[in-house]
């Protein structure tokens, strides 16, 4: 063996040196601290209220206030200016509510006037309530066609309109209670299973759908099948020709043509938003006009009808918490309150990261469970974010939630004094806005990138649309959901187990030791292994019962696959990086200690690195740190590599120095 040079010498000294640095596990916290640490992280990982212990009590209310009521805080700091911008916004989104309103409530199979009166409430609770400064709010299409659909499975709104509509506004107090308590007991989470690829796919199964659904109005239908599915509806269509009027058929054609031209324009020229905006608004007035001089529901243009004037009548006495009819109601007020906070909460931060805000997606909970509770007791069915009154919203500049107090202010004005004009209106124009601003949510270019990218989310997002528009809306959100919470579950159960070598880092051959980092071998085919010496590295999960069994056999195979590749050395360190474990239960535990036992009788040793806090306490306490010994726990893998070339340089000189 060659002699050992004065400068070889000076860098083990300085590796064993760097050894000694290691990781002593930090002693146990009481079980009271680790509690209250760990539900402050997963239920305030924002710490809203750090800080409060030093103020004086008044100060410390109103920072509680503050916090619980956004209007509180940017109010204190609104001004004439952002006024007149938020008017200018409110008055644009209430000429947009309108034509949706009447819309979206027949979509429901509702009266009309309810959409109205759900542009009223609730965007008014929303303005003091939410954070969101952009966001506009009102009802949807999809969370309407799903209220529908289950509502409509227990009560046909044509054999009894007023139960109907009752089991409505039910369902909306119980979309109420769920997002509020979800918001108050800071259960976000939940709604973070319903992943953005099923969300994709349900919104443009259920776009489909519902422009199916308008072929109704496209034709000048007096009867439709409940049914949704796309093989369902297009029979019946085919089979009631009878019933069609091409007198809708053309002039739908003739508004849908128009709207998708406005669409155009505003995305060709967006400064030029307000022609997409005013123009659902210009269709209804034109085809009340038409309709009236024409009398078009003589002559095969249906007409909503009848709109009553009045500002929202109390609906407290008309919810229904029958036993026969309390679980439907729950049914659709449960499954439409997720997917609408899943796609209001959604809408908000996408259109907060243009102006580089955030809104507090808890708090959105709160706002969304407040106005629809109190929307179901004002004759409202369930309200969220909406997309297209965000964008028209944010592309007005609006300054803050005002804007929506304003649109509130402004649908009062209309449901005083105008909303019986407004009884005209063809059916088919309110068919022919429905599903202008449904092309829009068939997102074919996203589709697209997602089989591109990761086959699994394109499976997930297939599922949801196929599932919508061959079988139920509620079909196609559970398979979707299922798959991705089977997805989130393999992840846990099969995490990432990987060989690691050293990469240099720093430029040119005299490279300081510092200057590398160890990464996958995989991915980095030229990184260096040290010989007898293999790291492996843990990514990314906890070490439970769920994979712990896979964790050994995966780690066993590694060391099995060392032995053979190094034929003629032995392999005599084993080194994990354990980095990024974020937790680790008794299972988890004893797994290491069998993978340590059967190493020790290869004759290897182990070595762990970089445990964090919640795990090295666990590793004290089960006695496992001190098998492993606590001199055998690193900070960085680059120690621990360092520790092993230097025993294993001892020995080879013949004695073991202490490490």
């Amino acid at each position: 063996m060659a002699a050992v040079t004065p400068d070889e010498h000076e860098r083990q000294q300085d590796g064993h040196c760097r050894a000694r640095v290691n990781l002593r596990p930090a002693a146990a916290r009481p079980f009271g601290a680790a509690a209250r640490a760990a539900l402050k992280d997963t239920l305030f990982p924002d710490d809203p209220f750090r800080g409060l212990g030093g103020m004086p009590p008044a100060r410390r209310a109103w920072r509680v206030a503050r916090y619980f009521v956004p209007a509180l805080d940017w109010g204190a700091g609104y001004s004439a200016a952002s006024f007149w911008y938020d008017l200018l916004a409110g008055v644009t989104i209430a000429s947009l509510s309108i034509p949706q309103g009447i819309s979206y409530a027949t979509l429901a199979g509702i009266p009309p006037v309810i959409g109205l009166y759900s542009c009223f409430v609730p965007p008014l609770v929303y303005a003091v309530m939410g954070s969101s400064r952009n966001l506009g709010v009102g009802p949807v299409a999809t969370s309407s066609l799903l209220v529908a659909s289950i509502v409509g499975g227990k009560v046909r709104a044509s054999d009894d309109q007023r139960l109907y509509t009752q089991l409505v506004f039910t369902s909306a107090f119980f979309t109420g209670v769920l997002q509020a308590a979800l918001g108050l007991l800071r259960l976000g989470i939940l709604v973070d299973f319903m992943s953005r690829p099923a969300i994709t796919g349900f919104m443009g199964g259920t776009a489909i759908v519902i422009m199916l659904q308008q072929l109704k109005g496209f034709l000048g239908m007096t009867h439709f099948t409940t049914k949704t599915d796309i093989v369902s509806v297009l029979r019946y269509i085919f089979h009631n020709t009878h019933q069609w009027q091409w007198q809708s058929t053309v002039l739908g054609v003739c508004f849908l043509i128009f709207l998708v031209f406005t669409e155009q324009v505003r995305r060709r020229r967006p400064k030029l938003f307000w022609v997409s905006a005013m123009s659902p608004l210009l269709v209804v007035v034109v085809g009340c006009v038409f309709s009236f001089l024409i009398k078009g529901h003589k002559h095969g243009i249906p007409i909503v009808g009848t709109l009553k004037r009045g500002i929202n009548p109390s609906s407290i006495s008309q919810l229904k918490f029958q036993p026969e009819y309390v679980g439907v109601a729950m049914k659709a007020g449960f499954v439409s309150g997720m997917l609408a906070l899943a796609e209001g909460v959604a809408v908000g931060r996408s259109f907060a990261a243009m102006k580089n805000e955030r809104i507090d997606g808890n708090k959105e909970m709160v706002a969304f469970g407040l106005m629809n509770l109190i929307g179901s007791f004002t004759s409202c069915y369930i309200t969220t974010g909406a997309f297209s009154k965000t964008a028209v919203n944010y592309h007005a500049g609006c300054r803050t939630a005002m804007s929506n107090a304003v649109m509130s202010v402004c649908m009062a004005l209309v449901l005083v004094a105008l909303a019986p004009l407004f009884r005209h209106t063809p059916l088919v124009a309110l068919a022919a806005i429905i599903t202008s601003s449904m092309l829009g949510l068939v997102k074919h270019r996203e589709i697209r990138r997602l089989y591109e990218v990761d086959k699994a989310d394109f499976a997930v997002c297939a599922a949801a649309l196929l599932g919508v528009v061959f079988s139920t809306m509620i079909t196609g959100l559970g398979v979707a959901v299922a798959i991705s919470v089977l997805r989130a579950l393999l992840h846990v159960a099969r995490p990432s187990t990987s060989k690691l070598g050293r990469v240099s880092c720093g430029s040119g051959a005299g490279a300081a030791d510092d200057d590398h980092a160890f990464c996958d071998v995989a991915q980095y085919p030229g990184a260096a292994t040290a010989p007898g010496i293999l790291v492996l590295q843990v990514a990314g999960s906890p070490v439970c019962f769920a994979n712990s069994e896979y964790l050994r056999e995966r780690i066993a195979r590694w060391v099995e696959d060392e032995e053979k590749a190094v034929a003629g050395e032995d392999l005599l360190y084993v080194v994990l990086d354990i980095g990024g474990v974020t937790a680790i239960d008794s299972p988890g535990i004893e797994m290491l200690r069998e993978v340590h036992g059967e190493l020790e009788r290869k004759g290897m040793k182990m070595a762990v690195t970089n445990p964090r806090m919640a795990v090295a306490e666990k590793l004290v306490l089960s006695g496992l740190a001190e098998l492993v010994g606590e001199s055998w726990m690193f900070l960085s893998n680059g120690d621990a590599v360092a520790a092993c070339r230097y025993t294993l340089q001892g020995s080879k000189h013949g004695g073991v120095p202490p490490v």
